[in-house]
């Protein structure tokens, strides 16, 4: 019996040592059949799952173009030429980004990039009356939106960009993209410090702007907002906002659910991750009466 146990083992072990083999020592017909091995593999715990979901994202990111993960011009956070700093700084200070377009007369014109480092100038002297903003503009790079992404990271690394505004066929500015949103392609998703933690699922950016993790339930949704969203067939807000767009999400996508008007903020093409949730004006007056009456409580 033991015999019969190595022998079993032997084949086995002989089954995968030819499968490597034809992976690696001559092509595999198709990118299925390398996806199956290295499947195969991670089930066998010779490559663990991590490592297995990174190869996997490489393999999407050579078959994924820059419109399929880009911000969509209308989700764009941008700063307008002739704005001065007390103006552009609340706008910083909100979206908790690094990195802005500056436009001109419209968003089909941007001048240049602004690091948000860089406005530390404004404060190192407040009283200046000739701080320009263009004065401290990094150049735009721009990029097809039908550019792949795997050409688009070597672009990055090589030019040490982090930033590229996307343009359309027209040559009009289609939206942007950055490094991180090509490399969360690959190793999924990157928190940061402006980021919801773990323990949380809602986190209030504004008077009337959350962010809202895809996996909230619907239950705690309603006590957070005092609202009624329906959870007879849906757990949870991502569930509920998919079957509202009725297909597969792709970022910036907008839907609005009785008063919530929710924006896609991340999403692969399997799921949602994130959202932007803007109150409108009757919800935002129920929340505050409801926050109201729980203080007097």
């Amino acid at each position: 019996m033991k015999e019969e146990r190595l022998s079993n083992n032997g084949a086995d072990s002989r089954t995968w040592f030819e499968k490597i083999t034809e992976a690696f020592l001559s092509e595999p017909k198709d990118r299925n059949q390398l996806v199956e091995i290295l499947r195969h593999a991670e089930s066998r715990n010779l490559l663990d799952a991590d490592s297995l979901a990174m190869i996997e994202g490489v393999m999407h990111v050579s078959e994924m173009q820059v419109r399929d993960i880009m911000i969509p011009r209308s989700q764009m956070v941008v700063v307008e030429r002739e704005a001065q700093p007390e103006q552009f700084l609340p706008t910083i200070l909100d979206s908790a980004h690094s990195r802005f377009p500056v436009i001109g007369e419209n968003r089909d014109e941007i001048l240049g990039i602004l690091l948000a480092k860089d406005t530390l100038a404004y404060f190192a002297n407040p009283n200046d009356n000739n701080f320009d903003v263009r004065d401290i503009l990094r150049p735009a790079v721009f990029v097809p939106e039908s550019k792949r992404l795997n050409v688009l990271l070597k672009e990055f690394r090589s030019n040490r960009n982090h930033m590229a505004i996307v343009i359309n066929e027209y040559g009009g500015v289609a939206g942007l993209v950055t490094i991180e949103d090509v490399i969360e392609q690959i190793v999924g998703e990157i928190e940061d410090e402006h980021d919801i933690s773990e323990e949380s699922y809602i986190m209030k950016h504004g008077n009337q702007q959350f962010a809202v993790k895809a996996i909230t339930p619907i239950e705690d949704f309603n006590e957070y907002f005092s609202s009624n969203l329906e959870d007879n067939e849906y757990d949870t807000i991502g569930g509920l906002v998919l079957h509202e767009l009725g297909h597969l999400p792709k970022r910036g996508e907008n839907v609005t659910v009785d008063n919530f008007d929710f924006s896609i903020v991340r999403a692969d093409k399997r799921r949602i991750h994130l959202l932007q949730l803007t109150l409108q004006d009757s919800s935002e007056n129920s929340l505050n009466t409801t926050t109201d009456t729980q203080r007097e409580n």
